[in-house]
């Protein structure tokens, strides 16, 4: 009821989601809190935003008009504020201060991981490795997908989630251990005869390579 009650009193304006750089807003949000759902803009970018174009932070983002929509956008891609705002300093082709939102800033991520891997960097290593770049541990962390001996993880994965009776797998063990006991006996038993007779051969004055004739 009181959901229902919130979405009566809602204006029309409320109502609309407006479309800002590429990315859906809905109308209820303020300007502050709303600018911060596009990609690239954080709140220090926002407040800026609204005290340099005149705009309340409490104002709905619903009430905005076309042209004020436009004012916005085309002050975020080329911003006339502090270069400490911008998320892309000195950069790279460049060498100027940017500030990249929405799918530029993915594009220019994506080709920044790219260029790292080809000069076969040590970020660009572990970017190929999928590891973390920033120098954090990866003893307890970032092992989703790699199997490690001696883990219970392993031997799960062997079984296929196959239940395995304790039972039958001690007997199995035992059988096992076993096996190899009677196979270094036999080893052994093999040695002594070979052992044995190179020391008749020596016995008869024999060297190697010659033959009994």
């Amino acid at each position: 009821m009181a959901q229902k009650e919130k979405f009566e009193g809602r204006s029309k304006e409320e109502e609309r989601i407006v479309r800002i750089l590429s990315t859906d807003i809905e109308g209820y949000e303020g300007i502050y809190p709303g600018l911060t759902k596009i990609k690239g803009i954080s709140w220090s970018l926002s407040n800026a935003i609204c005290k340099s174009l005149g705009f309340s932070k409490n104002r709905k983002i619903g009430s905005l008009t076309e042209e004020e929509v436009k004012k916005i956008s085309v002050f975020v891609k080329n911003p006339s504020l502090p270069s400490f705002l911008f998320n892309r300093r000195n950069d790279f082709d460049s060498g100027e201060n940017r500030h990249l939102v929405s799918s530029d800033l993915d594009l220019r991520k994506d080709f920044d991981i790219k260029r790292l891997k080809k000069i076969r960097s040590y970020r660009g290593i572990r970017h190929a490795a999928k590891l973390p770049v920033r120098g954090q541990r990866t003893k307890g962390h970032f092992r989703k997908n790699i199997i490690l001996r001696g883990t219970r993880n392993e031997g799960n994965k062997k079984r296929e989630g196959k239940k395995v009776n304790k039972k039958t797998f001690h007997k199995m063990d035992s059988r096992l251990r076993g096996n190899d006991r009677s196979y270094c006996l036999a080893l052994l038993d093999f040695l002594s005869l070979i052992a044995a007779w190179a020391a008749a051969r020596r016995a008869m004055g024999i060297r190697y390579g010659e033959q009994l004739t």
